[in-house]
């Protein structure tokens, strides 16, 4: 099975899949080199060569898609019950999982509710308003966004209130002996930061930083809730933060055994926080770390690597390594100067047009991506795109868990889990309406923090007549709330399944009719709460976290028994008696007798279950960041996507337009070398053709204003002028059969092109 794992690796991925666990390992992987299968090939090397249990072993990634796929992957090479057993996701669903488990030990309740950064942003922005006139007179013109970034960056680096007004003045990360005090800003910025944390605990929430934070103090507080770690693999490495670092050492105090994968000429996430020097860093903490590169890509042609690599090697700060491929060398990568915007467009619309035609229909639509450095640019582009017909979707566009029907529902349900958690109960109480006011609502929580209760609680109180009413009277106006809120909480108590409580949910406040009274397009809206309804009813992919053992395949008759009797023996506590949950319990402590389970019940709290089904649902709602609207039947469109949500993606056909200067680096840009690095992501996105172009003026601001190339391309062409060319592809039959090998699809006959181009 070993064998079997390794036979299609080449000799740098085989060497890292191989790697002694006990030695932490960074491997250095180039766009299209394969990364992913390393991986997934080198956990299950892990379990089948090494014996480690697939519970002891923590695989962390940075999206739920990338966590699926290597579920995929996995369950092919170990089958599923062992790849289930594996503790697999990202950041936050793991800390999430750990801190529902045990956050009472780091200050966090277990029903505590995940704050979307829709709902940070609006109890920011009430934080914000009474300050305003204050900073206005002192000449400070502030959004809440940009506060709610400023928090974002002292929570990504780990830092409280106090802690970022101290940093503030800081050099190169060191205060100096006597530091002057932080300008006015600063310290306001730390005011609103403070009433933020309170008004987040007070209503038991934490935001999506707040998930790593609170991580972070569980397991650097509480080594018995990481002892069970046999080893730890971190995906895209350089994209992380302070205390995504923290997380991936607090996980390996145990045991050292570290296996990273990152790509440092991808760093393009240093404006959220993202840290590349984590790689030194961890060389620092972790001094016996060995690097192994992956250099051969697997999805480019060799003309498209070549002018990636001249882009991207003229950062000199850059660890040196290089990029080859075995595929052919292909067509030279167009470079492309336009007179404006319009006839850039124009060109990219055309040429997508031609392309289909002349490939014999080898390319489809969804084969072609327009990559951008911001959203803003895409207007001509989308207008030129349906003049031609072509049709297109913009990627990373308004998700599913964001839309207005969507958010209604999840209040109600949050609402039931944690009643304190206000901005649920102030979006529910009064949809569909109730007539209850604005002013009714500021009543109720007024009375409610008073009274140190929830406004659930009060409201209760009220329709029960064991509380007095508030004015404007409310209590006949809550006949149909409370009801609703306790008859959907027993059952949730009860372990209802979240389809089952949305369906009730939808009864109970007649949520269709609502929806028909109000929004024209009501049937696209209820087509959504169906969707809803399909996305609770399928089982939630948490971490697992209580499972029955596994026995684990025995080691080679040529491994050291005593290395194998070593690699079985995790040390096991009794966690129960320091209120944890038992984890896991390996085959090996056990043989010989018996086996026993593993405690699998979850414990109760004073207010029911630890976990319910509810709360699980939830939790994957809130962090299903991999969520996008519902599309239709038809995928195959152009796609049009930033530079930065392509990255981990490819397509045979790629244009990058509008690279120039200002907006290649950006003009706002504290970071050139990051700004080089993106478009080199964005160029290595192409497997089979890529278009970059530029205009000569562009329409900014209401006036056009006259621009050049920018300075990451024409120091290429300083160099080598051969390494473009400002021809389109000829698309002859030789071009079109290379194109077609490097995509692994059946070459078209030259009748079909011959016919496509007379359509």
């Amino acid at each position: 099975m070993v064998d079997y794992i390794t036979a299609s690796l080449n000799p740098s991925q085989e060497k890292a899949v191989r790697h002694c666990p006990d030695i932490p390992l960074q491997i250095l992987a180039g766009p299209g080199s394969g990364k992913t299968k390393v991986l997934t090939s080198r956990i299950a090397h892990l379990i089948l060569h090494h014996r480690i249990p697939p519970s002891a072993i923590c695989a962390v990634t940075f999206t739920n898609k990338a966590a699926n796929e290597m579920k995929e992957r996995l369950s092919k090479l170990i089958g599923r019950d062992w790849t289930y057993q594996i503790k697999m996701g990202t950041f936050h669903a793991l800390c999430a999982l750990f801190l529902r488990r045990h956050g009472t030990l780091a200050g966090v309740d277990s029903n505590f509710t995940i704050c979307d950064a829709d709902e940070s942003e609006k109890l920011i922005t009430k934080l914000v308003k009474p300050r305003l006139e204050e900073w206005e007179a002192k000449g400070i013109t502030v959004k809440a966004k940009t506060v709610m970034s400023v928090i974002s960056k002292a929570k990504a680096q780990g830092h409280n209130p106090q802690q970022y007004l101290r940093f503030s003045v800081a050099k190169d990360g060191i205060i100096p002996p006597n530091p002057p005090p932080p300008d006015p800003l600063t310290v306001m910025f730390a005011e609103v930061y403070t009433d933020y944390q309170k008004t987040l605990r007070k209503s038991n929430s934490l935001d999506f930083d707040d998930l790593l934070v609170y991580g972070v103090k569980l397991f650097r507080g509480h080594d018995k809730v990481v002892s069970w770690c046999r080893h730890v693999l971190v995906d895209e490495f350089q994209d992380t933060n302070t205390m995504q670092y923290a997380i991936m050492k607090h996980l390996a105090t145990h045991h050292t055994s570290v296996t990273v994968v990152g790509d440092p000429d991808q760093s393009i996430y240093g404006w959220r926080s993202a840290d590349v020097a984590n790689l030194k860093k961890m060389q620092k903490d972790f001094s016996t770390t060995e690097q192994i590169f992956l250099e051969e890509n697997y999805r480019s042609t060799a003309s498209i690597l070549a002018v990636s690599l001249a882009i991207v090697s003229k950062d000199k700060t850059r660890i040196p390594k290089s990029l080859h491929t075995s595929h052919p060398h292909g067509t030279i990568p167009m470079l492309g100067t336009f007179r404006d915007e319009k006839m850039e467009a124009q060109f990219i619309a055309t040429e997508t047009k031609r392309l289909v035609a002349a490939s014999g229909g080898m390319f489809e639509w969804k084969d072609f991506v327009i990559l951008l450095r911001f959203n803003a640019l895409s207007r001509a582009l989308e207008a030129a795109l349906q003049k031609e017909g072509i049709p297109n979707r913009v990627l990373n566009g308004h998700k599913f868990f964001e839309r207005i029907e969507i958010k209604d529902l999840l209040a109600y349900l949050q609402t039931v889990d944690n009643p304190l958690f206000v901005p649920a109960f102030v979006r529910c109480i009064n949809t569909p309406p109730r007539t209850i006011g604005e002013k009714s609502v500021n009543e109720i929580l007024a009375r409610a923090e008073k009274d140190k209760i929830s406004p659930l609680t009060l409201l209760e109180g009220i329709y029960d007549s064991k509380m007095p009413d508030i004015k404007p009277a409310v209590k006949r106006k809550i006949g149909s709330f409370v009801p609703t809120i306790r008859k959907l909480r027993k059952l949730a108590n009860s372990g209802t399944p979240p389809a089952d409580l949305i369906r009730e949910l939808l009864e109970l406040t007649a949520y269709e009719g609502y929806l028909k009274k109000l929004f024209p397009d009501w049937e696209t809206r209820w087509e959504n709460v169906q969707e809803l309804i399909t996305f609770a009813a399928q089982p939630q992919e948490t971490i697992r976290m209580d499972l029955d053992a596994v026995e684990v395949p025995q080691a080679s008759q040529s491994q050291d028994q005593s290395q194998s009797q070593e690699q079985d023996n995790i040390e096991m506590y009794d966690l129960e008696q320091d209120g944890f949950m038992v984890v896991d319990e390996p085959a090996s402590e056990v043989k010989g007798k018996e086996k026993e389970k593993p405690v699998t019940t979850p414990p109760k709290t004073e207010q029911g279950l630890l976990e319910t089904p509810l709360r699980t649902f939830l939790q994957a709602s809130m962090l299903s960041t991999d969520s996008e609207t519902r599309e239709d039947g038809d995928k195959n469109k152009v796609t049009i996507s930033t530079c930065h949500a392509a990255k981990g993606l490819e397509w045979p056909v790629v244009f990058v337009p509008a690279v120039e200067k200002d907006i290649f680096p950006f003009y706002r840009t504290e970071d050139t070398e990051e700004e080089r690095r993106l478009l080199y992501v964005a160029c290595t996105r192409a497997q089979g053709l890529l278009y970059i172009s530029n205009v000569v003026g562009r329409m900014h601001g209401g006036k056009v204003k006259f621009t050049q190339v920018s300075e990451f391309i024409s120091a290429v062409l300083k160099d080598d002028l051969t390494l473009t060319t400002t021809q389109p592809p000829a698309m002859n039959y030789p071009e079109v059969e290379v194109i077609s090998r490097v995509l692994r699809q059946p070459c078209p006959s030259i009748e079909d092109i011959n016919k496509r181009m007379r359509e």
